[in-house]
C-alpha cells in the first residue's frame, strides 16, 4: 500500500508545512538523497508543542510531541516532493529533546515519530536513529527532529 493511501487509512490529517524560521532551505536534495531541516511539534493553529520533559510535559505527552514533529516532518516532505509516495526510505532521524538534566527517556520520546513513520512507511520508514536531549531548544519547544530520507527519481 502506498503511504499516501496509509495516510488515508489510518485517518491522519497533516499539519500545513511549517514555515521557515530562518535562513535556511527545508529541504535538500543531493542525488536521491533528502535532508529535512529541524522541525518542531507544528499544530494546525500554527502554535508549537512547548514545555521541558521531566519538568512541565510527562514521557507519554513526549512522544505526542515527538508525534506530532512527525506530522509536520511528513507535511513538509509531501509540499516539497509532491507526494509521500516518492519517499524510498527513512535513512536516519536525529531527535533533540528539552529536557531537565534528570531526564533520561529520548529515545522513548523519539519513538513518536518513529511509529509514525512506521505506520506510514511500513519497515521502509525505520531508519537509523539518534535521541538526545538539549537545555533548550528555538522557541521553548518540546521536541526537534531532523531527517535524511532517500525518494525515488
Amino acid at each position: 500500500m502506498s503511504a499516501e493511501n496509509r495516510i488515508v487509512e489510518l485517518g491522519i490529517e497533516l499539519p500545513p508545512a511549517p514555515p521557515k524560521g530562518g535562513v535556511y532551505k527545508p529541504v535538500v536534495f543531493t542525488g536521491q538523497l533528502a535532508y529535512v531541516s529541524g522541525h518542531g511539534p507544528y499544530l494546525n493553529d500554527g502554535s508549537y508543542i512547548t514545555g521541558k520533559l521531566g519538568a512541565d510535559l510527562d514521557l507519554s505527552a513526549g512522544q505526542a510531541a515527538a508525534r506530532q514533529t512527525g506530522l509536520a516532518l511528513l507535511a513538509t516532505i509531501r509540499n516539497e516532493l509532491g507526494s509521500l509516495d516518492r519517499v524510498k526510505r527513512v535513512i536516519k532521524l536525529l531527535g533533540m529533546v528539552n529536557a531537565t538534566p534528570e531526564f533520561g527517556e529520548h529515545p522513548q520520546v523519539i519513538n513518536g515519530c518513529s511509529e509514525l513513520f512506521r505506520d506510514v512507511f511500513g519497515e521502509d520508514g525505520v531508519g537509523a536513529r539518534s535521541a538526545v536531549g538539549m537545555g533548550s531548544l528555538p522557541g521553548k519547544i518540546a521536541v526537534e527532529i531532523e531527517a535524511i530520507i532517500e525518494v525515488h527519481p
